[in-house]
């Protein structure tokens, strides 16, 4: 008798969340990426804090975002892709240890002139100020813990997000609570992502999370 072999249901079914799991993934990864977080945290600066852009008119506010995105993902991007055309790294995804040397340090000088930019600046938030630094500061974190093992720079964002945040609520910065615990939840929703579809085991996005909170914290420190 011919036998055809057609998958069961149990196969089915096991196949059918691995490839909703890899979606899933890749979303959370592209709409959380390491580039973007800094750019929602200065927004909600700039739109939702009560007292950070007081006095600020729209086109100041949109004009202070628009400086944020140029030097924060605008360049850092420019930079990745003239180092992968003049093949100074092999893909724009930055897989390898090697790859993240370069456009670590690239990245790190435009969120240092960021910084540098908003300090002169005295009608800017301490916040602000205080934040750029943070970043200036994970970025570095990244680039030193990348010569020893492939840290998470979904990590690093992500818990420099939760650092800044922490520091805010602790320090009487805001007055509502829903920033913190939606940090909290954006935390562990991305490190499930990224355990999904990457190759980084568990340690790599904790340590990422660590670092990248404590550089909020130091660059708090040394502002607030």
């Amino acid at each position: 008798m011919l036998q055809v072999n057609t998958p069961d249901t149990a196969t089915l079914y096991n196949q059918q969340p691995k490839s909703t799991e890899k979606i899933f993934g890749h979303f959370i990864s592209i709409l959380f990426h390491p580039i973007f977080i800094p750019v929602y945290i200065v927004a909600f600066l700039i739109f939702l804090h009560p007292d950070a852009f007081t006095g600020f008119s729209i086109e100041m506010k949109m004009r202070t975002l628009l400086i944020i995105v140029l030097n924060i993902v605008f360049f850092p991007l420019l930079s990745v892709f003239l180092l992968r055309t003049l093949g100074f790294i092999s893909s724009i995804y930055l897989k390898s240890q090697r790859d993240r040397i370069i456009p670590y340090i690239a990245s790190g000088i435009f969120y240092f002139w960021a910084y540098i930019v908003f300090r002169g600046q005295p009608e800017y938030s301490n916040l602000l100020v205080f934040f750029l630094l943070g970043v200036f500061l994970v970025s570095s974190a990244g680039l030193m813990a990348n010569i020893y093992f492939k840290i998470s720079m979904h990590g690093l964002a992500m818990g420099g997000m939760l650092g800044f945040f922490l520091i805010l609520s602790v320090a009487g910065l805001i007055t509502f609570a829903w920033p913190l615990l939606l940090a909290f939840v954006l935390t562990g929703l991305v490190g499930t992502a990224r355990l999904m579809v990457s190759t980084h085991k568990p340690a790599d996005y904790y340590y990422g999370v660590l670092f990248g909170a404590l550089c909020m914290i130091f660059a708090a420190i040394y502002i607030l």
